[in-house]
């Protein structure tokens, strides 16, 4: 649905060239929930400005739903980016109008008849839970009320991809949660395709189904989410699984930091080394994180029993599909 193929993007600022982006490319698939991670300056800004051409790429294409946005005439590509959906960080409203009038916008801006946007508003705020407040003005709004009515007139044009812009990190956790629930259950429904950047993780952890990492303009890895979190050494899972702090503490047998997700979340991993390979696995150290649906552990644990004993262990464990790492001590 979404192709970035060598996409650099590089402004002037005081006489010099500054790289916000640096021969990125990504794949977003049609139907999926695809996140953007990266710290403040790490180019997602500019990354989803260039999805519609509101920033324009020095150099690279986009393609969105097939289309070549580079290649199209300024008429098709305004045609093209009413399939395109934007949701901002700070909502974007306009205070002078109806919670109604912000959603109909674009809706009157494209000329659809009186009765049509009538009842495609009254659907959308049915939709994100507003009903309520079709005649409120945005000042008499919360912020999380705010953003759903953005995400409803974003949603106006029937749009089939949504890009979303740090679109919760204006809004306390609570509320962000509903937020994110909220897209999610429209992801669902609707079928619509969400791009969304932002620099927390928990957002990422809720409700997408493949992210990427960008960091100084470049991207550094791209995957399904369960898959880079199981799998240790991906940025993702540095950054969802901070390093064990164990301080001094010496091993009583041979330390192993494993990962493990879905299935394997759910089986008897240890115990079964116990009944086994006669080998005691002494937990040292633990977190799991639910990613979606699926639970993902990072555990920390001694093994004790004979060399031989372990290293069948470990062995085992392997054959399983995990990554065991050894620790070594100090």
């Amino acid at each position: 649905m979404i192709a970035f193929r060598g996409v650099s993007k590089v402004y002037t600022s005081g006489g010099r060239e500054v790289a916000a982006l640096r021969n990125v490319s990504l794949r977003v698939e049609a139907g999926e929930v695809h996140g953007v991670l990266g710290q403040s300056g790490a180019g997602k800004s500019t990354l989803i400005r260039c999805a519609n051409l509101l920033e324009r790429p020095s150099q690279g294409t986009v393609h969105v739903d097939g289309q070549d946005l580079l290649a199209l005439s300024p008429e098709a590509l305004r045609k093209a980016r009413q399939s395109i959906g934007m949701i901002f960080q700070h909502f974007n409203l306009f205070p002078s109008k109806t919670v109604a009038a912000n959603v109909a916008y674009p809706l009157e801006v494209a000329g659809v008849p009186r009765a049509q946007v009538r009842e495609r508003v009254e659907e959308l705020l049915s939709l994100v839970g507003l009903s309520d407040k079709a005649l409120a003005y945005p000042a008499q709004l919360s912020g999380g009320q705010k953003q759903r009515v953005g995400i409803a007139r974003a949603l106006a044009p029937r749009p089939r991809v949504l890009l979303s812009d740090e679109a919760t990190s204006a809004l306390d956790p609570e509320t962000a949660r509903s937020v994110l629930e909220l897209l999610r259950d429209i992801n669902r429904r609707l079928g619509v395709t969400l791009l969304l950047i932002t620099h927390q993780m928990d957002v990422v952890k809720a409700i997408c189904d493949s992210a990427s990492v960008l960091e100084r303009g470049r991207l550094v890895e791209q995957g399904k989410v369960t898959e880079l979190l199981a799998r240790p050494g991906t940025r993702l899972h540095e950054l969802c699984f901070p390093p064990f702090s164990t301080g001094t503490e010496a091993p009583t047998g041979r330390r192993v930091a494993l990962t493990v997700a879905g299935e394997n979340a759910r089986r008897p991993l240890l115990s079964t080394l116990a009944r086994q390979f006669d080998v005691d696995a002494l937990l040292v150290e633990g977190a799991v994180e639910r990613v979606g649906a699926i639970r993902v552990g990072r555990l920390l644990f001694d093994l004790q029993g004979t060399a031989d004993a372990v290293s069948q262990a470990l062995t085992y464990l392997r054959e399983q599909g995990l990554t065991p790492e050894e620790v070594p001590h100090g």
